[in-house]
């Protein structure tokens, strides 16, 4: 599917056929075996292809600085998932994308619809095909359906995104990792409990996202699309290694695609910033991590190859 919406975009020559969220989508949909997110199969293309011409029309049409039509298109994706009821934090990146990188085509969201099918269409021939197991799309009442939640959301992105807009750095709120912020502060999902694991995730995947794009396509012109497909190759290797997929790294990894040339060297730092930023705002403000017990705060900032190397007392035992 990667290689798909490479290729396309390298025969029509149009950038904005690439939309790095839905490699996340991809991961999400076809390979993580459990529901990822909640919202129905017409629901998704609805959302996603909505949300997408909503963006382009913020940067044709709206008068407003970037500050303000960043929170236009944050407020307007946090509407849709309260009225829909549904979990598809992804929009958020189909409408901030095109406000951030200034696309005005409407390629962009008719690429996003046409992927949108693509990808669900692909995910019932893997389940009619017993290749992945059917999850059930059914809608419950969460925290991140009440809008106190999406207000608090809203006031700490603008807070954060105030110094990168006005010093032109944008990609440290790069959408993927807005959408990271996004779920580490809504969802009950177990990778909150890992917050440097998944800090070492996003920084490997910009890492390795800049490492391709620079060196192989930029440097020894190799086709983007064999560029992409190796860079996938690693990332999902890696994925394999240390068991823990998170789908918003793909898009991550993604994203030296579609930035100038001579953003890309400092794409990995900014990713590392805007993570730390993210994922600090999210665990003492959302999941107010200062009230945890010492053992759970020892469990989620240590990470697993050290606690596992550390000691542990033996309990003694029962009816020897």
């Amino acid at each position: 599917m990667i290689g798909l919406m490479i290729s396309v975009s390298e025969w029509l020559d149009e950038k904005e056929v690439l939309f790095p969220e839905m490699a996340a989508l991809v991961l999400g949909l076809w390979v993580i075996d459990k529901k990822t997110w909640t919202v129905s199969r017409p629901m998704l293309i609805i959302l996603m292809t909505v949300c997408a011409v909503f963006g382009i029309l913020l940067v044709r049409y709206s008068p407003f600085p970037l500050l303000v039509n960043i929170a236009i298109s944050f407020a307007f994706t946090s509407l849709c998932l309260i009225i829909t009821r549904t979990t598809l934090i992804p929009i958020t990146s189909a409408a901030m994308l095109p406000v951030l990188m200034g696309t005005h085509s409407l390629v962009y969201p008719a690429s996003v619809f046409v992927m949108s099918i693509l990808v669900i269409t692909g995910q019932w021939l893997l389940e009619k095909n017993r290749l992945r197991k059917t999850i059930p799309s059914n809608i419950k009442k969460s925290a991140i359906h009440h809008p106190k939640h999406w207000i608090k959301l809203f006031i700490w992105l603008l807070l954060i995104a105030v110094i990168p807009v006005f010093t032109g750095q944008v990609y440290f709120i790069v959408p993927p990792l807005v959408v990271m912020f996004i779920e580490f502060s809504s969802s009950s999902a177990g990778f909150r409990n890992r917050p440097v694991q998944v800090f070492l995730i996003m920084v490997t995947a910009g890492v390795l996202g800049t490492i391709f794009q620079y060196y192989l396509h930029i440097l020894l012109g190799l086709p983007l699309v064999y560029t992409v497909l190796l860079l996938f190759s690693c990332l999902f290797v890696f994925f394999e290694i240390i068991e823990k997929p998170f789908a918003p790294a793909c898009a991550i990894a993604l994203v030296p695609m579609i930035i100038p040339q001579k953003n890309v060297l400092a794409y990995p730092f900014q990713v590392a910033v805007g993570t730390a930023v993210f994922i600090f705002v999210a665990m003492c403000f959302f999941q107010k991590c200062y009230r945890w017990k010492r053992a759970h705060l020892l469990i989620c900032f240590i990470p697993q190859p050290i606690r596992l190397k550390m000691k542990r007392p033996k309990r003694n035992s029962v009816g020897n």
